[in-house]
């Protein structure tokens, strides 16, 4: 295993230290690695027989490029040091091996940024890899970034919110795998010989997420009429305000996926289940966060509002209406969201205006939360495949399932001979469609939503196109 140095940095050193993305080798890292990515195929490899493909001496030439800059770079950033070094060597290790799949496991196993969470530290991040919500293929990336990480932050994790792994970062700059959708850098979409027994971190862009819920949370209360309490429109407003909401809601969603009353395996891994079953350990870990930041509000902590109504606005005007209807969990989660206040008369679209019930807001999300739980707690003493009709239950109390759903008809429309991951085939693609309201407003938001596409904080507050 490559050694693993950490070295402390203090805050002046953060402070004064250059910007990684003004040093003149970044734009030729970037360019050098926008050069190489249209070469490799999904796979992450160059075929020098494909059209258009590279002589090999083009090939290492751009590569070579790429590991001088990231030596020119490497001394802005002694944090990184052991992970530069073993960069360089597994690109140079690609190159000597003809291209081939690359393998990045010694340089991701030298990566430990959640060993220096230190606000404001900056990391030069390149790895093959496919990004998230983003380029499925596992192409070149490079990747500037800084850590989120106030002091208020790490206050709360070392005392209430245990989350050693978590990173909250924003993007400095990026290569064209993250203009896109891609909110997250987890090590598991980096290209290795085998996969690590176990992750030491993974990063969310609260920057991304926190530009794009304001561009579409203020179209949506525009175009619903929603009155804002004024605190509420102040946050919505204020860029800053709401990363420092995202990337608490992000480190609490991310503990609770361990945490509770929890079937056998709740990242549901190597697992092929309904996608509903995802849609709800999503919003399960959503709404624990929205409780939290309940309980925090009322300890006087001001964070804990601004999740609150992150949460809300994410998850009842993005979630529903972004990506395609095909076993879209999260949309799922949001429309549920949306169904279960709307049943219990929080939320009302009246006169063509939606009109919240602020007070009332909080209580009836927890009691979807409670919902979710029970379900959860009652599902240990359960089949999967009853565990996974009685979730589909509780989603069909307030989503109306498709007309030609089988799942809908119950236990005697199945095949109930086959294993249940193979009933899984029965599942529509759109199980629960959307609703009037929602299929309204996602024609009203689509050119929102599409702006969002590789945003940043930089761009949070330009009007959409």
């Amino acid at each position: 295993m490559t050694e693993i140095l950490v070295h402390d940095v203090a805050a002046g050193d953060i402070a004064s230290a250059q910007r990684v993305v003004e040093h003149p080798a970044w734009p030729a890292l970037k360019n050098a690695v926008e050069e190489i990515r249209p070469w490799q195929s999904k796979d992450g490899s160059i075929d020098f027989e494909a059209e258009g493909a590279p002589s090999p001496a083009a090939a290492e030439a751009a590569l070579d490029r790429v590991t001088t800059a990231v030596e020119q770079l490497s001394p802005l950033l002694p944090h990184d040091a052991a992970y530069h070094r073993a960069l360089v060597m597994d690109l140079r290790r690609w190159a000597a091996d003809g291209f081939g799949v690359p393998d990045f496991l010694d340089s991701l196993l030298s990566f430990q940024p959640a060993k220096d969470r230190l606000d404001g530290l900056q990391h030069l991040v390149v790895f093959a890899m496919y990004t998230q919500n983003g380029n499925p293929d596992r192409n070149l990336e490079a990747v500037v970034l800084r850590m989120v990480w106030p002091e208020w932050l790490a206050d709360l994790e070392a005392t209430r919110y245990d989350n050693p792994l978590f990173c909250g970062i924003t993007f400095e700059d990026f290569t064209s795998g993250y203009d896109t959708n891609s909110a997250v850098l987890f090590p598991e979409t980096i290209a290795v010989r085998e996969a690590p027994e176990r992750f030491s971190w993974g990063g969310i862009f609260c920057d991304r997420e926190a530009a794009r819920f304001r561009r579409v949370t203020e179209a949506s209360v525009e175009l619903l009429g929603v009155e804002l309490p004024e605190d509420i429109r102040e946050m919505v407003g204020d860029q800053q305000r709401c990363e420092q909401a995202f990337v608490l809601w992000d480190m609490v969603h991310d503990r609770t996926h361990s945490h509770g009353d929890l079937p056998f395996d709740p990242f549901m891994i190597k697992q092929r289940q309904p996608f509903w079953m995802y849609g709800l350990e999503e919003l399960r870990c959503d709404l624990t966060a929205f409780k939290e930041a309940v309980k925090l509000e009322s300890e006087g902590n001001a964070h804990g509002r601004d999740v609150q109504y992150a949460v809300l606005f994410d998850r009842m005007f993005r979630f529903p209406v972004t990506g395609e209807r095909v076993r879209n969990y999260d949309g799922l989660g949001g429309q549920l969201l949306f169904a279960y206040l709307h049943k219990h008369d929080v939320v009302r679209w009246t006169d063509n205006t939606l009109k919240i019930d602020w007070e009332r807001a909080p209580q009836v999300t927890n009691q979807l939360c409670a919902e979710i739980e029970k379900l959860y707690r009652d599902g240990i003493d359960r089949p999967k495949l009853v565990h996974w009709f009685a979730a589909y239950d509780l989603v069909a109390t307030y989503l109306a399932p498709h007309p030609g759903s089988r799942w809908a008809k119950g236990p005697d429309a199945l095949d109930l001979s086959q294993p249940p991951r193979k009933l899984v085939d029965d599942v529509l693609p759109d199980e629960f469609p959307l609703s009037m309201f929602y299929e309204a407003l996602s024609k009203k938001l689509k050119n929102v939503i599409a702006s969002t596409k590789g945003i940043t904080a930089a761009g949070a507050g330009q009007a959409a196109a």
